[in-house]
């Protein structure tokens, strides 16, 4: 059943719903449906949810950020965010997907969580044919540059970050899809200063796709990893 709204859609899939936002989402405004759309998952009232969408230019600073890693601290606005981890940037031409799905259904298991949203990253890079990675220590997905940039070089293509109230998630992932890569300048992105460490994205590596085939892609590889909603 597919239930229209204004700028948004809404998609009801066996038990897990997708919601989809086509105009930029203000971060406070996600960070405040993110928390009524928990507390109603916990309570027994919604269904889980994954929300795809965009935010304006901004960045956001994790449980972990240092005042040090905000190198240009005018240039978009900052907003505590409540995850794990440290600074991040959101923007166009990035697909964020925040992930609302109760734990205590599901096994309990925080690390497992966070290991199946980077191979559900890397199910839904593998069908533009990019090799998204693992790295030990250095959480989200990494696209091995090493034969472009030279030996060494790997790009974050996509970041994590989640909190878990209750047994049930907030936030999620970070896809870069086509940003402007000179935004994630003004911050020590996810506290890595390594400068074989960068920043990459699926056009910078020459996949030029609409968010809507990434957003076919996304669907297409949580049913993979995550199933359904459990009974």
């Amino acid at each position: 059943m597919a239930q229209a709204q204004v700028g948004t859609a809404t998609l009801l899939s066996k038990g897990l719903e997708w919601r989809i936002d086509d105009a930029p989402v203000p971060y406070p405004a996600a960070l405040a449906a993110m928390d009524e759309r928990v507390a109603a998952i916990r309570a027994g009232r919604a269904r889980e949810r994954v929300w795809l969408l965009e935010h304006p230019p901004l960045y956001t600073a994790g449980t972990s950020a240092k005042a040090a890693d905000l190198v240009a601290p005018s240039r978009f606005p900052v907003f505590a965010a409540g995850r794990g981890g440290q600074l991040t940037y959101h923007g166009p031409g990035q697909r964020v997907a925040y992930v609302m799905l109760d734990l205590a259904r599901r096994g309990y298991d925080v690390r497992r969580f966070v290991s199946d949203l980077e191979a559900w990253i890397i199910a839904a890079l593998a069908r533009f044919n990019v090799n998204g990675e693992r790295r030990a220590g250095r959480v989200g997905v990494w696209i091995d540059r090493s034969g472009d940039k030279g030996a060494g070089r790997e790009d974050k293509i996509a970041a994590i970050g989640v909190r878990v109230r209750h047994w049930v998630t907030l936030h999620g992932v970070a896809l870069n899809v086509d940003p402007d890569l000179r935004h994630f300048d003004g911050i020590v992105s996810c506290g890595i200063a390594d400068a074989r460490f960068g920043t990459t994205s699926l056009a910078d590596l020459g996949i030029h796709v609409g968010m809507a085939e990434v957003d076919m892609a996304l669907k297409a590889a949580f049913a993979e990893v995550f199933g359904a909603q459990p009974d």
